[in-house]
C-alpha cells in the first residue's frame, strides 16, 4: 500500500522561499499564515558563521495526534498516509492545534477552520507532484512513496543519513532531512529578538519567550563555586532547562557562540481566556453535585426538597455556563452540534461533550423531582426514596465531567506540561475544593442544616491542603520530564505568570482561604462570612492558576 512521505536535502537548499509562495498560490493560503515555511536560524561568531535553513511543514506523521483530538473527524488520515482536513466539518475547537508538536496548523483567518500542508492531495490524486516540489530549483524537495524501495526517497532514506523533528513524541513523522542541524530541529534552541530578518516579532508565542527573568539566570551562572581540590566549578543548574537560553551547548558556553533565528512563521496562541474559566465552571458544577450526592448517598446531612433544588440548580447553572464557554470558543460555533451527529469517539472532546450530557440529564432529572416537591406538585415522600439512587447514579458521571479534561490535555501532544499523570486526580481535588467553596459562598444566603456546613468545611479544609501539596510538590516539585516542559514550569513558577502562580493561586487561593479557616475556629460568630470569603477566595485563585496552567505550554514554540 502506498505510504506517501516528504524528504528535504538541506544540503541543496538555499531558503529561496519558493516552495512557500508555491504553495500559497497552489492553495490560496491567505496572508499571515503558512502550509510551508523555510526557517533560518544563525550560529557562529564571526567571522565563522553560518546560516541553516529548514523548510518546515506538516510532517504527515503515521501517528497523528491531530486526528486522534478531533471530534468530528475534520483531521483524517487517508489510506495513503497523508493527513488530511475537512474544511467543511471542521467545528474550528483548535485541539488540533494544541496536539501538533510541530506548530504545523493553523486557523484560517477567513474560513475559521484548521487548516495545514495536505500533501497537494488533489495534485497527487491526479498523479502530479506536489507544488512545492515542482517549483524548487534545487530539487531540494523530494516526496514518494516511502514503502516502495525503487523510489527515489526511500533510496535516499536508506542511504543518507536522516533525522526528523521530536522523535521523541512517538508521532512518527514522515518529513525526514538530510544535514539537518539541530539548532533548526529543536525549536528552543535558538533565541528570538523583536525582529526576524524581514518582519517584526509579533506573534504572542514568540514576544518576550527567551527573555523573561534573564538577569537573574545570568547572575546565576557566573556564581563561583570551589570543589575540595580548590578548582573552580559551575553551580548545579534546574533541571530540564537546557544551557542558559539554549537547549543545546555550543562550545564551552554559549555567550561565546551566536545562535539566534533569523526568520520562522509566526504562530498565534490558539486558546485564551475561555478555557481557564471553562476549568472553573466545570469545576464548581461538578464538585457541587459531588457534595451533595456524598451527603445524600452517604446519609452524612439531612437535605430537605428546597435547599436540594437550589443546589441542583447551581450544579447545572454552571455546568450550562461551561457549555456556553465552550461553544463561545470555537471559531464556528454555529456546528457545535456535529459533535453530536458525527462524533468520532477516539477523541476526549467527544467523550467530554456526551459526559456532560450525561451528567446534566441526571443532575436535571434529580432537579426537577426535588423542585416539584419543594412546590408541593407532589410530595416529599415520594422524592426521598430516589435521591440516594439519583446521587449514586450521578456520582460517577460528576468524577468523570471534573476530570475528563485531563485526557483531553493528554491528548494535547504539543503542550508537554499538561502531559501529568497527577491531572486527573488534581482537577478531582480541584472540583470538590470549589464546588464546596461555591456553597460556602451561598450559605449566608440560603438555610443549611449545621451537619451539611460541617461536612462543607472540612471538603474545602481537606481539599485545599490536598491541592496545595499537588501545586507545590507533585505539579512543580518534582522535575519535569522534558525541557519543554521544565520551560513551561518554570514559565509559570518564576516567569511571565509568576504573579498568576504566587500571588493568585497560592496567596490568594491557599494562603487567605487558610487564614480565614483559622480565624473561623477563633471567632466563631463570624464562620459563616469569613467561609464564603475563603469559598470566593479559593474560586478566584484557581481561576488565576488554571490561566497560567493553560498559557503557558502555548507559549513554547513548537517550530
Amino acid at each position: 500500500m502506498t505510504n506517501y512521505g516528504f524528504l528535504i536535502d538541506q544540503r541543496k537548499c538555499i531558503g529561496c522561499h519558493a516552495c512557500s509562495t508555491a504553495c500559497k498560490s497552489e492553495n490560496e493560503v491567505p496572508l499571515g499564515v503558512y502550509r510551508t515555511w523555510v526557517k533560518y536560524v544563525e550560529t557562529g561568531t564571526f567571522p565563522s558563521t553560518r546560516r541553516h535553513f529548514q523548510v518546515t511543514r506538516c510532517n504527515h506523521c503515521a501517528n497523528p495526534p491531530c486526528v486522534r483530538i478531533c471530534p468530528v473527524t475534520a483531521m483524517y488520515q487517508r489510506t495513503d498516509g497523508i493527513v488530511e482536513f475537512d474544511p467543511k466539518v471542521c467545528i474550528g475547537c483548535k485541539a488540533c492545534l494544541q496536539a501538533c508538536p510541530y506548530d504545523a496548523i493553523y486557523i484560517d483567518p477567513e474560513s475559521h477552520n484548521a487548516a495545514k500542508c495536505h500533501f497537494c492531495a488533489h495534485r497527487i490524486d491526479q498523479g502530479l507532484k506536489p507544488a512545492c516540489e515542482i517549483v524548487c530549483p534545487e530539487q531540494a524537495i523530494i516526496s514518494g512513496d516511502l514503502d516502495d524501495p525503487n523510489s527515489l526517497i526511500s533510496q535516499l532514506i536508506a542511504r543518507e543519513p536522516v533525522s526528523v523533528r521530536k522523535p521523541e513524541q512517538g508521532t512518527a513523522p514522515k518529513l525526514f532531512y538530510i544535514d539537518a542541524d539541530q539548532t533548526t530541529l529543536t525549536p528552543t534552541a535558538s533565541t528570538t529578538s523583536s525582529t526576524f530578518m524581514w518582519a517584526d516579532v509579533v506573534s504572542e508565542q514568540l514576544v518576550g519567550h527567551h527573555h523573561t527573568n534573564r538577569r537573574k539566570q545570568h547572575a546565576r551562572e557566573v556564581i563561583p563555586l570551589t570543589a575540595a581540590s580548590g578548582a573552580k566549578i559551575r553551580p548545579p543548574r534546574e533541571q530540564g532547562l537546557g544551557i542558559g537560553q539554549s537547549a543545546l551547548m555550543l562550545g564551552g558556553r554559549v555567550a561565546g557562540h551566536m545562535v539566534q533565528t533569523g526568520y520562522n512563521a509566526q504562530h498565534k496562541i490558539p486558546w485564551h481566556w475561555p478555557v481557564p474559566a471553562y476549568l472553573v465552571t466545570k469545576g464548581i458544577g461538578s464538585g457541587v453535585f459531588l457534595a451533595v450526592a456524598a451527603a445524600v448517598g452517604l446519609g452524612l446531612a439531612p437535605l430537605a426538597a428546597p435547599l436540594l433544588a437550589i443546589v441542583l440548580f447551581v450544579s447545572l447553572l454552571f455546568i450550562g455556563i461551561t457549555t456556553a464557554l465552550l461553544v463561545f470558543d470555537l471559531e464556528k460555533p454555529h456546528l457545535f452540534f456535529t459533535i453530536l451527529t458525527r462524533p468520532q469517539w477516539r477523541s476526549w472532546l467527544t467523550r467530554g461533550a456526551f459526559i456532560l450530557i450525561a451528567f446534566t440529564l441526571v443532575g436535571g432529572l434529580w432537579f426537577l423531582a426535588e423542585a416539584g416537591a419543594a412546590l408541593n406538585i407532589w410530595p416529599e415522600a415520594a422524592v426521598s426514596g430516589l435521591r440516594p439512587i439519583l446521587a449514586w447514579i450521578g456520582m460517577p458521571l460528576a468524577v468523570l465531567a471534573a476530570i475528563y479534561t485531563a485526557f483531553l490535555f493528554a491528548q494535547a501532544e504539543g503542550r508537554d506540561l499538561w502531559q501529568s499523570p497527577l491531572l486527573p486526580a488534581h482537577l478531582l481535588v480541584q472540583a470538590v475544593l470549589v464546588g464546596a467553596g461555591a456553597l460556602l459562598l451561598l450559605a449566608p444566603f440560603v438555610a443549611m442544616p449545621a451537619a451539611f456546613l460541617t461536612l462543607l468545611g472540612w471538603l474545602f479544609a481537606g481539599s485545599l491542603l490536598i491541592d496545595l501539596f499537588m501545586l507545590l510538590v507533585g505539579e512543580f516539585g518534582v522535575p519535569h520530564a522534558s525541557e519543554v516542559a521544565a520551560r513551561t514550569a518554570h514559565d509559570i513558577s518564576h516567569g511571565r505568570y509568576r504573579n498568576h502562580f504566587w500571588r493568585g493561586a497560592i496567596a490568594l487561593g491557599h494562603v487567605l482561604p487558610v487564614l480565614c479557616i483559622i480565624l473561623a475556629f477563633v471567632a466563631p460568630t463570624l464562620a459563616m462570612p469569613l467561609l464564603a470569603v475563603a469559598g470566593l477566595a479559593a474560586i478566584a485563585g484557581l481561576y488565576a492558576f488554571e490561566y497560567a496552567f493553560v498559557m503557558a505550554p502555548q507559549h513554547v514554540p513548537n517550530s
